[in-house]
């Protein structure tokens, strides 16, 4: 069975729609964004080159950066290439490894976004641009992925996801941080010393997605210590006995070795003597990834099932709810901005005796004239004397109103 197939056959299984898990190489494919070696390397302005760096930091990459950005503090001041951002930004300077992020965050807004539809890979990213996926989570702080599904909400960091209530559909998780907030970056090893501690907590958060989702990975290599340490949380909060409910859940999709063919296989991910189920895929060419997901499209976007969940949500919570109702077509909800979201819950009777009051606003004169003809209606007298009634007549006096008084 071929990769687009099997996949297929994967995502239809499931109840709920696909998540994307997005990493670095996921940037480096279609926007040519460097690598953190290539990143860093940038900013290494004062004489010391990227190797010093990092044989000062042991191999390090967050304790590259840190050293770095010490360094790059005190360029960064009096560098005359500097001079305008200074201006600009000195009021935000928090630590010595503000000037550092700021400076990243300025570079990745000058990335030109456009020419990932000139690349190579044109077909991937405009049926990527159409996929109906229920969500994104990534560690990318670049801006791509957010002009891919411009209609979907953004949390920016750990603590903006961890503090709010995700409807986990029609949203983007940016648990490293994003380049429009510069100190939201997982930058240094202090950075990822503090994510590390809350990991558990954002495992618990995101548990349900992994449980009831297929999650597709990219971008990563399957031994990424970020990925490994989210998974090593998550199948701590499952279970080692419940991590067999993961099966067919993750998908990592990688890159071939040199003479490998395509394939899909099942495997597993060994982490501290626990087996995670996988799927892995292996292929250069991720159309058939991405046309798998189309196929198992949603008839309704995920934007607007993510309205409806946040609009319950809110009515339930709110004393107060807001009494707007809108009544519009399906497919004038794309184009709706201000829609609200409306759920009837009642009880329901043993026996059925017909519409409840609620429900006998709605009947017509019509409805009376059948009734008097075939009596087939059933209708409880007192409901129709009590709310009919009195509306018919105001427009008719022919309206069969004796029948009611009488039984």
């Amino acid at each position: 069975m071929d990769i687009e197939n099997k996949l297929v056959d994967i995502f239809r299984s499931r109840s709920a729609g696909p998540f994307l898990f997005l990493g670095s190489g996921f940037s480096r494919r279609y926007l040519g964004l460097e690598d953190w070696k290539g990143l860093l390397s940038k900013f290494c302005v004062v004489g010391k080159p990227f190797e010093y760096y990092l044989s000062s930091a042991n191999g390090s990459y967050p304790k590259v950066a840190a050293l770095l950005a010490r360094d790059f503090n005190e360029y960064w001041w009096s560098a005359p290439e500097y001079s305008q951002s200074v201006e600009r930004f000195k009021s935000k300077i928090k630590d010595e490894t503000s000037a550092l992020r700021i400076e990243i965050c300025n570079y990745l807004a000058t990335l030109d976004q456009s020419k990932a539809k000139e690349s190579d890979y044109a077909s991937e990213v405009e049926l990527l641009a159409n996929l109906n996926v229920d969500g994104v989570i990534t560690t990318n702080w670049d801006m791509f992925i957010e002009q891919l599904f411009p209609e979907y909400r953004t949390y920016i960091g750990q603590e903006e996801l961890l503090f709010s209530n995700p409807q986990e559909i029609g949203e983007i998780y940016k648990i490293h941080g994003c380049s429009t907030s510069s100190n939201s970056l997982i930058l240094t090893d202090d950075d990822y010393n503090s994510f590390n501690h809350k990991n558990t907590y954002l495992a618990a958060k995101l548990i349900t997605l992994f449980v009831e989702h297929p999650v597709v990975f990219i971008g990563y290599s399957i031994s990424d210590e970020n990925i490994s340490s989210l998974l090593k949380a998550i199948s701590g909060c499952i279970g080692r006995d419940n991590i067999e409910q993961l099966r067919k859940n993750l998908i990592f999709i990688q890159r071939l070795s040199e003479g490998e063919e395509p394939n899909i296989s099942d495997t597993y991910l060994t982490i501290d003597g626990i087996q995670i189920p996988l799927v892995l895929v292996k292929t250069n060419d991720f159309l058939p990834v991405y046309k798998a997901i189309h196929s198992t499209k949603r008839k309704i976007p995920a934007r607007v099932l993510r309205y409806c969940k946040e609009q319950l949500y809110e009515l339930v919570q709110s004393s107060e709810p807001e009494k707007k109702i809108c009544v519009v077509d399906i497919d004038e909800i794309e184009t709706k901005d201000d829609v609200e979201f409306l759920v009837g819950v009642g009880v329901a009777q043993q026996e059925f005796i017909g519409p409840s009051s609620i429900g006998y606003e709605s009947i017509s004169t019509n409805d009376l004239l059948e009734d008097l003809l075939h009596e087939n209606k059933d209708y409880d007298c007192e409901q129709i004397l009590k709310h009919v009634a009195p509306k018919s007549c105001k427009l008719t006096p022919n309206v069969p109103v004796f029948m009611y008084l009488c039984i």
